[in-house]
């Protein structure tokens, strides 16, 4: 990230608004469970609120240098693992739910973000969620992306992307006011058919 992108997503300003307005748009309507692993927690801004909301919490984050310092920060109420979301050391079937907010649009390229949901798949217990949001394209979002990665999500073609990784009763929304997209899908509760 670049040094205006760091800033922001370090800052209060933005953890205000994850806990205000991001996670409960994200989250509306979705039953976490009791064991959930989030995906590229980044600053902690959605993490310090999961770990209110759930008995059990697991954050895997890429970055050496910020898993550290939310192993120093959150250790002790979330289980913190520097890891790569396309490749978690978690078991199989072991999650109630996994969630990722506003990162998938740092993640290099497509196969990369297929494999996060193929793992997200994979780590889920039968009848699990996989929800989440990112942002979308628009100027604000384009200058703030200058000098980092940024390979944003198109809403119409993930539904597809999900269900190739497994999902089904996949659903994808755009916020009415900010365009921010929302995602949720769901590890089948049954064995697919042969």
């Amino acid at each position: 990230m670049n040094r205006a992108h760091r800033k922001l997503c370090s800052s209060e300003e933005w953890a205000t608004a994850v806990r205000d307005r991001i996670l409960p748009w994200s989250l509306d309507g979705i039953e976490l469970g009791d064991d959930v692993v989030e995906i590229g927690p980044g600053y902690a801004a959605n993490l310090r609120v999961l770990v209110e909301r759930v008995p059990r919490l697991t954050a895997v984050e890429i970055d050496e240098r910020t898993a550290r310092q939310l192993e120093s920060d959150w250790g002790e109420r979330a289980r913190i693992l520097h890891a790569d979301g396309a490749d978690m050391p978690l078991p199989d079937a072991s999650f109630s739910s996994v969630v990722c907010f506003t990162m998938l649009h740092h993640v290099p390229t497509r196969e990369q973000q297929d494999r996060i949901f193929a793992e997200a798949y994979r780590v889920l217990r039968p009848g699990g969620v996989f929800a989440g949001s990112d942002s979308q394209m628009n100027f604000r979002f384009r200058l703030l992306h200058i000098g980092d990665t940024m390979n944003v999500v198109r809403p119409g073609g993930l539904p597809a992307r999900l269900e190739a990784a497994g999902f089904e009763n996949v659903g994808v929304d755009l916020h009415p006011e900010t365009g921010g997209m929302r995602f949720r899908a769901y590890r089948p509760d049954r064995p697919p058919r042969p």
